[in-house]
């Protein structure tokens, strides 16, 4: 006699974390990583230089644009966008991989990239982190200081735009300064939230 009770194991989400550049969506990324979270990080691929505290193959895959005009013509990314004159892209097999082991995957995109996931794979879970306002957001990419007076007005601008597609999102959370494990705990809460859901979401890449 079959065990009315008995519950399916949920499928693995896919999740992607977003948002305008100078948020904090790398430092909410690696904050669950340093916290040994249970999930697959996707790293993205880029041809833009590496910064100085960045590491290949953990923070991106810093590759030629020769190399990623290959990886495209061969069709092996799952999305791919010019940001603010370099490619990034999304590895299809390192997702299909981490999907096939039961972990859920995370990657952190832009907001462009994060619309071309849903197109792909409308069931993945998009969280959009902002902050407080403009002018916050403002002071933080001055504090960065990897940006020149053009790139700074340019990616301001460019936020602004990406505010208005929060509508593509499921969930927003807002990542205020000094409050980064605050931020990672609103991130662990909605998945395990989405893990009890009536009607789970079933990705297929």
């Amino acid at each position: 006699m079959s065990n009315t009770f008995e519950l399916r194991k949920p499928d693995p989400l896919l999740i992607v974390i977003s948002g305008p550049s100078g948020v904090g969506k790398d430092s909410v990324v690696q904050r669950m990583i340093e916290r040994s979270f249970p999930f697959h990080f996707v790293v993205t691929a880029t041809t833009r230089k590496k910064r100085e505290n960045e590491i290949h193959g953990k923070d991106y895959w810093f590759v030629s644009k020769d190399e990623f005009a290959r990886m495209i013509e061969e069709n092996e990314l799952i999305e791919y966008a010019i940001v603010y004159g370099d490619y990034k892209g999304i590895p299809k097999a390192q997702v299909r991989e981490a999907l096939a082991s039961g972990k859920d995957v995370i990657m952190r995109l832009d907001v462009q990239g994060a619309e071309s996931v849903r197109k792909l794979a409308p069931e993945a879970l998009l969280i959009f982190i902002t902050c407080e306002s403009e002018e916050e957001l403002e002071r933080r990419l001055r504090e960065r200081k990897t940006e020149t007076a053009d790139s700074l007005s340019l990616r301001i601008a460019t936020a602004r735009k990406e505010f208005q597609r929060l509508d593509a999102f499921d969930y927003v959370i807002v990542n205020q300064d000094f409050h980064l494990d605050d931020t990672v705990d609103k991130v662990r809460a909605i998945i395990a939230a989405e893990h009890l859901h009536v009607h789970h979401r079933k990705v297929a890449l």
